[in-house]
């Protein structure tokens, strides 16, 4: 009769958990990518591209920010992306009336406004988020071709560009800095706060929050305003790097938001997952593209391949969920 086999020591079964939680997983799959992709192309690693790269995430990196809350809390937003080409519209429209200061603060704001009305409609009147985000993706969509009659607004002034599009702090493009700041507040916000505890008791079970005297619908309204105020910092950092403001800019990047979420494997079923979660998987994603970029591919097969990525992504997260 054989002897029983031994459990694993106590170190050992910590280390697996941590490498399929993805807290070690995930950033050792970034440092191969970043290595087999600076072997087979160089020019990933220099500078230039380095720094390209920084600005090119940063509004992914904003979104994500964002869009992580409102999956935790158990939705999602599918307006982000939209809602950045719309406050990009109306604060480039608003400078000649108050000023670059004026326009940031007027893309703040609208960024703001359309996270509180998608909120309010949300918990008023007990509507699914995709349908709401969904719905208002095409109103600000809309919005944004009739007011500049489908045409890109060129009529950025140049200190925007130079200092927030082109600047550095210490080397450190003002992009990347935005929207580190931006994870940074999102993080400490979601891990740090009692709105962050909150958030996470809503997407476990809004009932039993609801139970425990948290508010239910102010938590959910701030979460989606502050998805609204993510897209509107995401369109100045956006609207600064590209010297326009498009009114289709940044189409698709609300999938990219809610790919880099699943991607880091932050569930959608809500109720668990982290800033940094979302900061990797927004990382893996950039990369993905910078990659393709160098390497000449179509923008077409790029879309199919960040498609793949997403289902394989839930594949994995279902089966890791499945093992526990």
């Amino acid at each position: 009769m054989s002897a029983p086999t031994s459990p694993p020591p106590p170190h050992a079964r910590a280390l697996w958990n941590r490498l399929t939680a993805g807290q070690l997983g995930l950033p050792l799959f970034i440092v191969a990518v970043a290595v087999v992709t600076g072997l087979v192309e160089p020019r990933f690693w220099s500078i230039d591209n380095l720094l390209n790269l920084s600005r090119q995430v940063a509004p992914l990196m904003i979104l994500v920010a964002g869009q992580v809350f409102a999956v935790i809390a158990g939705g999602l937003d599918l307006s982000i992306a939209a809602v950045l080409a719309l406050s990009s519209v109306v604060g480039i429209l608003a400078l000649k009336e108050v000023g670059m200061i004026g326009g940031i603060t007027v893309m703040l704001a609208t960024g703001l406004g359309i996270g509180l009305v998608n909120g309010l409609i949300i918990v008023r009147f007990k509507v699914s988020p995709l349908i709401v985000t969904l719905g208002m993706l095409s109103i600000a969509r809309g919005l944004s071709l009739l007011v500049t009659g489908g045409l890109p607004l060129y009529d950025v002034p140049g200190p925007m560009v130079d200092r927030l599009g082109y600047g550095a702090v210490l080397g450190v493009p003002v992009p990347a800095l935005a929207a580190l700041v931006a994870l940074l507040f999102g993080a400490f916000l979601l891990h740090y706060t009692v709105f962050g505890r909150y958030v996470y008791a809503i997407g476990s079970s809004s009932t039993a929050a609801h139970n425990s005297g948290v508010d239910v619908g102010r938590t959910t309204v701030l979460v989606y305003v502050l998805c609204g105020g993510m897209a509107g910092l995401a369109g100045v950092v956006l609207t600064s790097w590209v010297s326009a403001a498009q009114p289709l800019a940044a189409q698709g990047l609300e999938l990219q938001s809610l790919a880099a979420v699943v991607v880091g494997g932050v569930a959608l079923t809500g109720g668990s997952g982290t800033m940094l979660q979302a900061f990797y998987g927004a990382l893996i994603l950039g990369m993905l593209s910078n990659v393709l970029n160098m390497a000449g591919v179509s923008s077409f097969l790029q879309t199919l391949l960040i498609g793949v990525v997403i289902v394989a992504a839930v594949i994995l997260d279902q089966l890791r969920r499945a093992h526990r």
